[in-house]
């Protein structure tokens, strides 16, 4: 029987939740026009004031926000309450320019608490459950974030944060873990360790698993799944709009369920900001109705999917995100052609590899090189030239099938690829454009 954290909004009828929406938009616009002066001139510049915004119709009348916004505005530019109201920070990792820095009061923990208690229980958590945080805690989301909706839930909850494998596996048979959080590329890592330790999924006291923070295909997942003996979900989110929890799946996992109450999506062209129709797939883009600190109008995800408003059979009434396939910032373009690391990683999982890899893009004499570096697992592990031979002209004509190109595939030994216990490094792109 599928069960809810709040069921009265969860599966709030589509007329009930286009009021909260709407009512809310209004209020968050407002807000934002009183308070944040850097959004009130991009307002301005397109003609759009408070009065102009009376349904969610009217969404498409206010300006994007862009990554690029958020760090010219760095640090104080979007905060919309003052700063003696927020009680805590998160930080993106900043590998490309400024760091992105959102700001949270009391009441906006409060409600991303609720969307990741609302995730755990689509998991099939309850307050009976032992939930193993083995996110990353400190400026990263992914820790607190159901570090927060598990304590609220009432599930004993065991603060690991990433890394130390011998020691998380040592809590989840010892303390008996029962759900465990953390990435998905972590958690292949440890239901790997987990085998070779001689440890069988009935050995496992794991019953479900909540990974996000990178994209995973449905092959890693069916393969995490079988390994550990568990029903993996994915989570969705982002530091700029509060972190995990924006979008869960639940028991059915036909998509994860946005939280509407708190966040409105559109999905649009991105090459020319058009707002597509429904079931359309293109760049995912995100209001934040009732953040206060941080609240952002138009979010531009960069992250490509589509949204169902099909009824979910497991009662809840929430849209639907499709599995991103990619972000349109980390797709590749390989000699014209799109290319997104999970198709990869689909190709090489079907195969029977691992999801260990790493594509390496370079451009020599003008031409993009394009090589796919795999890991062998130890059963296939061979130094027979031929075998060897025989198998990266198996992977090659299946990545040549699914992206229309052909890759040179490099097979290497078992655990020669470093270990992510964070996000993993799937791309390596040498090119000066």
């Amino acid at each position: 029987m599928e069960r809810y954290f709040q069921p009265e909004i969860e599966c709030a009828s589509r007329e009930e939740l286009t009021e909260i929406q709407t009512k809310k938009l209004i209020e968050q616009v407002k807000h934002v026009w009183e308070n944040v002066p850097y959004y009130r001139k991009k307002m301005e510049e397109k003609g759009v004031t408070p009065d102009d915004i009376k349904s969610l119709d009217d969404l498409a009348k206010l300006p994007f926000l862009s990554k690029a916004d958020l760090r010219e505005s760095y640090p104080y530019g979007l905060l919309g309450v003052p700063l003696k109201d927020c009680v805590r920070i998160h930080s993106t990792s900043g590998t490309t320019g400024k760091r992105v820095v959102a700001y949270y009061t009391q009441g906006d923990l409060d409600l991303w608490n609720d969307c990741c208690a609302r995730a755990i229980v689509a998991a099939g958590g309850t307050e009976d459950d032992v939930c193993q945080i083995a996110y990353g805690y400190g400026l990263f989301t992914g820790g607190l974030g159901l570090h927060g909706g598990s304590e609220k839930l009432g599930c004993l909850t065991i603060p690991a944060s990433s890394g130390n494998t011998d020691r998380q596996i040592m809590f989840i048979k010892d303390l008996g873990a029962t759900i465990l959080c953390c990435t998905p590329s972590y958690a292949a890592y440890l239901a790997e360790t987990m085998k070779e330790m001689g440890m069988s999924p009935e050995d496992i006291p794991v019953k479900a698993g909540i990974f996000g923070a990178e994209a995973w295909s449905e092959e890693m997942r069916r393969d995490i799944e079988t390994t550990m003996g568990i029903k993996a979900y994915d989570i969705f989110g982002l530091t700029e709009l509060s972190g995990p929890g924006v979008a869960f799946e639940c028991s059915k996992q036909k998509g994860m369920h946005i939280n509407e109450d708190h966040f409105i999506a559109e999905i649009i062209d991105p090459d020319t900001g058009e707002v597509l129709p429904d079931g359309s797939e293109g760049e995912l883009v995100f209001t934040s109705v009732d953040k206060k600190a941080f609240p952002l109008l138009r979010y531009r995800t960069r992250d490509i999917c589509s949204l169902s408003k099909e009824k979910c059979s497991c009662g809840r009434t929430f849209v639907r995100m499709a599995k991103p396939k990619g972000r349109s910032d980390d797709m590749l373009i390989i000699r014209g052609v799109n290319v997104f690391p999970s198709q990869i990683e689909t190709v090489l999982l079907n195969h029977g590899y691992q999801a260990n890899y790493q594509i390496i893009v370079d451009r020599v004499n003008n031409t993009d090189t394009f090589d796919v570096h795999v890991e062998m697992t130890p059963e296939m592990f061979t130094d027979k030239v031929s075998d060897i031979t025989r198998m990266q002209n198996e992977l090659v004509a299946g990545l040549k099938s699914m992206l229309g190109i052909k890759a040179k595939v490099t097979l290497v030994a078992p655990k020669s690829i470093t270990r992510s216990e964070g996000k993993a490094v799937r791309v390596i792109d040498k090119r000066k454009f």
